[in-house]
């Protein structure tokens, strides 16, 4: 759509045209014969920059051969004006570097036009200012020749969700509300034995084994779900004899545990055979200060074969001396495993125990009771709490994260600060929230690659103007951000199905601009009333240009 500021069928008054070239001062007083149109006709900022083109056609016999014309574009807006870079025009007889200008012949040219982004230039006008200069005296055009409105700021929208919803997850916690755990004890057997020594029943470890059982009783919080017998045979002397041997220990345990528990809640019983403890082997071995264990530990990873693997480590008889008076004795064994669940505090409890006791709090419990509350002071509390009792690194992460969405960046890099693993992508996003705010694209853009965070990545490609590659990244997202960056590309279809789950006020405002683009402005005006809930979307609608049809 063309806007003419001039007669466009060029007034063919020849009188008029001839006393324009004769007379200098007449070029200003006939500007409504020129013809002259911008594209886009609205304005639009892109990465804080406003460029147009300005097309301006001259009719023949207006320019007066030996004149200068000197045109300004000027951005007038509410508080304000800006001068953009003048361009210059000369007749035919001037002898300077400008362009030349037919006297007789009708001429266009054309400019580019650009000025940075001022806040306040959301509604304003682009008009050219124009004199003519002859002689050393100036003949200035009657009145400012107004060439295009503006200014569309939609992509600065991407700061307002950002600051609203930055992309940054929370570190979980490992909170567990039921919590498996375990009493045990074991009996050992002497070689070749299935026998259960009368001794055995009566060692410490069966007596604690015993207590840990009957205080169950009065614990609450914890239920016996079953024990388990596992019998083993030390990994020397034949497979088949020490299967067996394996076997008739599980069943001499199994009459052994009814003894040691004949008053006490053990659960259902089950029990079962190992054979050879070849895993137990390994795990002595690793924790033993025996010689050439490492030889030892490389024959177990070398080969699979228990008869192969006892082959190789008798054959270290010096070795294997060692493993017989340390090792073996520790595998002729059967282990009474009783299971037990500890239910965890709820979160109606962990919630009381913040105001009243949060010292009985761990670490996981601290973690899981800072999203039980909404408000983020008291969430800041309960990680300083974890902090202090834990030095909790991901603690200090979801303060950092809260603080930066707030805003509070000198705040939240203190905590990333002390972060022990500062490579860790989340950190490094975090990072990048905080360069963001702080205004600073390019840095952030470089964290946000970094941390592999596409969403706020996606962010800094819309401040840029790469509004395209910003879709891309977000072409499975149905978050907001993704829906601006499909307005922002034209695909309002897309723009609207990822907005259909939305009703905040930012996204109801993304809607009103989808219904006005798509001449649907009764449906915008009630959208928009939707967003003005918010007094920072309420004071933009008043002044955007998309809704210029029916604001």
């Amino acid at each position: 759509m063309k806007k003419i500021f001039a007669n466009l069928l060029l007034i063919a008054a020849s009188a008029v045209m001839l006393a324009s070239c004769d007379n200098p001062a007449k070029m200003a007083e006939a500007a409504e014969q020129i013809s002259i149109k911008c594209t886009p006709e609205i304005l639009e900022a892109v990465a804080g920059n406003i460029d147009a083109t300005i097309e301006v056609t001259f009719p023949g016999k207006y320019f007066q051969p030996k004149a200068i014309l000197e045109v300004t574009p000027v951005m007038l807006y509410h508080g304000g004006e800006v001068a953009g870079e003048p361009f210059y025009y000369q007749g035919e007889k001037v002898k300077d570097n400008y362009k030349v200008i037919a006297a007789k012949e009708m001429t266009t040219v054309r400019e580019n036009v650009h000025f940075n982004f001022v806040p306040g230039m959301e509604r304003s006008e682009m008009v050219l200012r124009a004199k003519v200069l002859y002689n050393g005296k100036e003949y200035e055009y009657p009145a400012d020749i107004k060439v295009a409105d503006g200014v569309n700021t939609t992509y600065m929208l991407a700061s307002f969700i950002f600051d609203h919803s930055a992309a940054a997850d929370f570190a979980e916690d490992n909170y567990q509300s039921v919590i498996n755990e375990t009493a045990e004890a074991q009996i050992l057997y002497l070689i070749n034995s299935a026998d259960v020594r009368n001794s055995e029943l009566r060692g410490q470890d069966i007596k604690d084994y015993q207590a840990m059982l009957a205080a169950l009783a009065d614990d609450s919080r914890r239920a016996i779900t079953g024990t388990e017998i596992v019998a083993y045979a030390s990994p020397d002397g034949e497979i088949d004899h020490n299967n067996k041997l394996s076997a008739n220990r599980e069943k001499s345990a199994t009459k052994a545990l009814e003894k040691v528990t004949k008053k006490l809640e053990k659960g259902e019983v089950t029990s079962r055979s190992i054979g050879e403890d070849w895993d137990g082997f390994q795990e002595l071995v690793s924790n033993s200060n025996i010689e050439d264990k490492d030889l030892i530990l490389r024959v177990l990873s070398m080969y699979s074969d228990p008869n192969v693997r006892e082959r190789e480590i008798r054959n270290m008889s010096q070795v294997y001396k060692s493993l017989a008076d340390e090792i073996l004795p520790e595998l002729r064994r059967a282990r009474f495993i009783t299971n037990i669940e500890y239910t965890n505090y709820t979160p109606e409890e962990l919630t009381a125990l913040v105001e009243n006791n949060i010292d009985a709090l761990d670490e996981e419990a601290l973690l899981r009771a800072a999203t039980l509350v909404k408000d983020n002071d008291a969430k800041l509390a309960i990680y300083e709490q974890a902090i202090k009792k834990f030095d909790s690194d991901r603690a200090r992460y979801n303060a950092a994260v809260i603080l930066a969405k707030k805003g509070d960046v000198d705040a939240a890099s203190k905590y990333l600060a002390g972060i022990a693993d500062q490579d860790c992508k989340d950190v490094k996003n975090v990072k990048g929230i905080i360069a963001l705010k702080k205004g600073d694209v390019a840095a952030a853009g470089k964290l946000f690659a970094e941390a592999g965070n596409k969403e706020n990545a996606a962010v800094v490609d819309i401040l840029n103007g790469k509004y395209n590659e910003a879709a891309a990244k977000l072409s499975d997202s149905k978050r907001p951000i993704a829906a601006l960056a499909n307005i922002l590309t034209g695909d309002l279809a897309k723009a609207s199905s990822i907005l259909e789950g939305h009703n905040c006020p930012m996204c109801s405002y993304m809607k009103a601009i989808v219904a006005a683009r798509q001449g649907e402005n009764e449906n915008a005006k009630g959208l928009l009333e939707k967003a003005e809930k918010n007094e920072t979307l309420k004071a933009r609608g008043a002044n955007d240009i998309e809704f210029i049809k029916f604001l």
